[in-house]
């Protein structure tokens, strides 16, 4: 599963899809208007391309200066967080989110995600309710991530696999948890699971943490650990909040 491609326009290995997204030349072709921050759509080409020829890809592109300021996470914080997101999703080796980087763009310095098209026949809603086991990873994911906002929208069925998209609000310090994924809360962790925690755990320590440093300030990379950790104690997935409220709205 690490190693199968990213589902684009076309299949796309991740090396492959790290330096088109870095080096390619990034076009603006459209707005998604139901995001809440600038997001952009964006066409991909190797540098040095025609500009006639087909995009290698297409890529959503998130500047920092269309950010609309929040109240409990640092303004001009978001983009680095998407790409905090993507940091720790490669290290679980989980592929929960899609390829992304932080670059500069046609409207400055932003995170640049690698586009995936989804399957339109997957019902998201159903697979939800049905605890389709595809989605249990991003559950875990999420819990580690602290993720503030993973609605229905925020799944991409792709190729038999399910991503995730939107963490501009995850790594708080305090518990902000949100998620329409509670139905694994109460069972235990399966033995590949923990040692992948394990691993992350062990990370979080060296490159990875130090990766994260860049991205997030130190107090959230040493909680992102701690609730790594507390995970492992725990052996099993938590029970929501009953004090606060843990599921986003609208969650589609």
């Amino acid at each position: 599963m690490a190693t199968a491609p990213w589902q684009a326009d076309r299949p796309i290995a991740t090396d492959e899809a790290l330096e088109l997204l870095g080096m390619g030349e990034l076009a603006v072709r459209g707005r998604l208007v139901e995001a809440s921050n600038a997001t952009l759509w964006c066409e991909l080409r190797p540098p040095g391309a025609r500009r006639s020829a087909d995009p290698a890809a297409h890529a959503v592109y998130k500047p920092v200066r269309g950010e609309r300021p929040l109240d409990d996470f640092p303004e001009g914080s978001l983009a680095g967080r998407e790409v905090a997101a993507w940091e720790l999703s490669a290290a679980l080796g989980w592929r929960v989110v899609p390829p992304t980087i932080l670059r500069d763009g046609p409207h400055g310095e932003g995170a640049v995600q690698l586009w995936i098209e989804t399957d339109e026949e997957e019902d998201v809603f159903l697979a939800i309710l049905a605890r389709d086991p595809r989605l249990r990873p991003i559950a875990l994911f999420d819990l580690i991530a602290n993720n503030a906002d993973r609605k229905g929208g925020h799944l991409l069925p792709a190729a038999g696999e399910f991503h995730g998209c939107d963490h501009g609000i995850c790594f708080a310090t305090e518990p902000k948890i949100r998620t329409v994924l509670w139905a694994w809360q109460g069972e235990r962790l399966s033995a590949a699971e923990r040692r992948d925690l394990e691993r992350l755990a062990a990370d979080l320590d060296g490159p990875l943490g130090e990766r994260l440093t860049a991205l997030l300030t130190p107090d959230e990379v040493a909680a992102t650990a701690a609730r790594t950790e507390a995970l492992l104690r725990a052996g099993r997935f938590p029970a929501p909040d009953r004090d606060r409220r843990v599921i986003p709205w609208p969650p589609f």
